[in-house]
């Protein structure tokens, strides 16, 4: 590389990956034919629109390559092209959210969604998102008692409410969500059912989280966490939504033709081709029997830390977790370590986490009660469970060391 100043910025990043322990629930470590793609010459082609209706020319090739990364992705998940479309071009998964939102509620509609505070996304309602202001959000979160999902509450705020939209799947809540429950509140308020996957897909993939797809409208995911591959995002959608055609006397919309539209031209212009070659890399990866083992071995290693932390006095948020996401709680159970702090201590010692809110927190997110573990990127380096232990006790060693 000429730029020499980018270059040892690069070599220096790639040697501070390899050095720590990262466990950073939404990361992981793409393979070589991932990189690969994301930097070839992909990146010089401009392709506004979609297979065979660009705006452009000379776009065979890229019609080629979105298509191929579509098949992967219906395949992978087990769906029938005649039921499910799937949207490649998303940049990242905020926009494929808002996307989805332009595409189904109108402007000032509500989106009913799990609170930040509890384990939401800001792209689920929150006030300092666009989702939060152009949208009218109305959002439920967990028992205080229990620290899970209450949906007995939460379909007594669907009904009080009458959303158009109901978000489930979350970036912090580490318990198996019931997608049928969901299903039952959605339908029973006429209301779409969203998905957003991101931090679960490569376990739904790999067989070590139970699927949405038969209960969603429409499915969100990034590309990145679990599913191992780029940058990027898809949106999974029912070409038809049975609820809302037995309610209407006119056939309902399509679904997949409204969806596209919101991301082109509604949000997006000329799709990153080279990150939707990354993702169809991903996801062929994603299909192979190591990756099944892999993704087992994720909730594997998230249950022995988990255990271990446990055993050594750590109070975690709902009791542990059946994903690859962890909450610890570092201030309510007395320690008096706050998640800023903890995360910067454990930094110093190369172990890297996240600091987060906990369920009815009393600090501010700026400086919360908790941190989140993940072990998907540690799992792709090889780690099992008896590393895990061992990392548990590292975390224990340093935060208990903390001058009161």
């Amino acid at each position: 590389m000429k730029d020499q100043q980018i270059e040892r910025l690069i070599v220096a990043e790639k040697k501070r990956q390899k050095q720590v322990i990262n466990l950073i629930a939404s990361e992981n470590y793409v393979s070589h034919d991932v990189l690969a793609a994301l930097g070839s010459e992909l990146t010089n082609k401009y392709a506004e629109g979609y297979p065979e209706r660009r705006y452009y020319g000379g776009n065979e090739i890229a019609d080629k390559i979105e298509n191929l990364c579509q098949q992967r992705a219906l395949k992978l998940f087990d769906l029938k092209p005649a039921d499910w479309s799937v949207n490649v071009q998303p940049l990242s998964g905020s926009p494929a959210n808002l996307a989805v939102y332009l595409a189904l509620v109108p402007s000032g509609g509500k989106i009913m969604g799990m609170s930040l505070a509890h384990g939401g996304h800001l792209t689920h309602g929150h006030k300092v998102s666009i989702t939060g202001k152009f949208w009218t959000p109305i959002p439920y979160g967990v028992s205080r008692a229990t620290e899970q999902l209450d949906y007995e509450k939460i379909k007594q705020i669907a009904r009080r409410e009458k959303p158009a939209l109901i978000v489930a799947g979350y970036t912090a809540y580490p318990r198996i969500i019931d997608w049928q429950k969901f299903r039952v509140i959605a339908d029973s308020v006429g209301a779409y059912l969203m998905v957003d996957l991101s931090h679960l897909a490569g376990l739904v993939a790999g067989g070590a989280y139970p699927s949405p797809f038969e209960f969603a409208d429409v499915v969100t995911t990034t590309t990145h966490k679990t599913l191992r591959g780029p940058r990027a995002a898809l949106i999974f959608s029912r070409r038809v939504n049975a609820t809302k055609a037995a309610s209407l006397d006119q056939p309902a919309p399509r679904l997949d033709q409204l969806i596209d539209k919101a991301v082109f031209p509604g949000l997006q212009g000329g799709p990153h081709l080279n990150q939707i070659a990354a993702t169809a890399v991903a996801l062929a990866e994603a299909t192979r029997p190591e990756f099944k083992k892999y993704a087992g071995q994720v909730v594997k290693n998230a249950r022995a830390l988990t255990a271990e932390l446990t055993r050594l006095g750590w109070r975690l948020v709902a009791g542990g977790t059946d994903s690859h996401l962890i909450l610890v709680d570092l201030w309510l159970n007395g320690k008096g370590i706050s998640g800023k702090v903890a995360s910067e201590l454990l930094e110093r010692a190369g172990i890297i986490v996240n600091k987060n809110t906990i369920p009815f927190d009393s600090r501010s997110p700026a400086d919360p009660s908790g941190i989140r573990l993940g072990t998907a990127a540690e799992t792709t380096r090889g780690k099992k469970e008896k590393e895990m232990v061992r990392i548990a006790r590292q975390i224990d060693k340093i935060l208990k060391n903390v001058p009161k």
